[in-house]
């Protein structure tokens, strides 16, 4: 007996299907963004503005999720709207998704699930806020998120601000580099720190020539190389955070998260809301600015690709 296709548990929207099959450009967004990234109703208005934000730059909007036990590549208004008000949904990522498949109940996408659904699709550009890499403190808890796995073995290029501004970054870039992931940075010389535009770490290429980017993206997977390739777009300068608003809410934080004896895949949700409270809200505004950012960014960079692919 034969083993079924992994796309049998794919389930693609008419207008992105067509789009793959002529080779026109496409974006996948994750949903995590959506279920535990932003509050009601940001989250909603947030979703709506990249799938618009793509568009305006010539690509097709993909958003993933999982619902009634599916792979869902595009989903409607209507869709995006129950997710973003969802209770219950998951959080899935490669370890769990199957699970979360089968329970039943709704899913978001963590970077890792978005880039091997994607994949599966046929959709090479990501666009998200900031993946996921080594938590500080990783010698007492071993807390390493699924995202750098999956970035080492799924040929997704993904668009980023960097890594999220909770974690270790200069782990995060050394872990990378070990896992063979090159960083390539859109008109910047430094890893992105997420909120802030500069992290002190170096990425491996900078780019300024969108054309170029293209071609150093679709030569690493001609040469067989099958990781993925995080484009690191700093947060525009006028959105981000201002350095002492950044270091005090990080702190303030850390420590609650500390505090609370919050672990394993609940420190980043509860991190990011304790985070919003630091800043009063302002990191809210500038998550905002850096999504719509790595949107615009993608979109380019999707329209570019298809160009060399014609």
């Amino acid at each position: 007996m034969s083993k079924p296709s992994p796309r049998f548990h794919l389930d693609i929207g008419p207008e992105i299907s067509s789009a793959i099959s002529r080779n026109l450009p496409v974006v996948a967004l994750e949903s995590t963004v959506i279920t535990h990234g932003l509050p009601w109703p940001e989250n909603v208005e947030v979703a709506r503005l990249l799938e618009k934000t793509i568009r305006d730059n010539g690509a097709v909007p993909a958003t993933l999720a999982i619902l009634d036990g599916r792979l869902r590549v595009g989903l409607s208004d209507g869709e995006i709207e129950t997710l973003a008000k969802s209770d219950d949904a998951q959080k899935l990522n490669l370890g769990n998704l199957a699970a979360g498949m089968v329970s039943g109940r709704p899913g978001s996408t963590t970077v890792g699930a978005t880039m091997y659904i994607a994949h599966l699709a046929g959709i090479s550009v990501f666009a998200t806020g900031g993946i996921g890499g080594v938590h500080r403190g990783v010698a007492d808890t071993m807390d390493i998120s699924n995202d750098l796995v999956a970035l080492s073995r799924i040929p997704v290029a993904v668009v980023s601000a960097g890594a999220k501004a909770i974690l270790d970054l200069p782990k995060t870039v050394e872990f990378l580099e070990t896992l063979g992931v090159p960083t390539y940075g859109w008109q910047t010389d430094e890893f992105p720190a997420f909120y802030r535009r500069k992290s002190g770490q170096r990425v491996d290429a900078r780019f300024d020539d969108m054309d170029a980017l293209a071609k150093a993206v679709s030569t690493h997977w001609s040469l067989g190389l099958e990781s993925g390739i995080v484009v690191a777009n700093p947060i525009p300068e006028q959105h981000e955070l201002a350095e002492h608003v950044y270091t005090n809410a990080i702190a303030a934080a850390l420590s609650g998260a500390e505090e609370a004896d919050v672990t394993g895949r609940a420190v980043t949700p509860f991190l990011l809301d304790a985070l919003r409270k630091a800043s009063e809200g302002q990191s809210v505004f500038s998550n905002t600015r850096l999504l719509e950012n790595n949107a615009a960014l993608a979109a380019r960079l999707a329209v570019a690709l298809g160009k060399g692919n014609r």
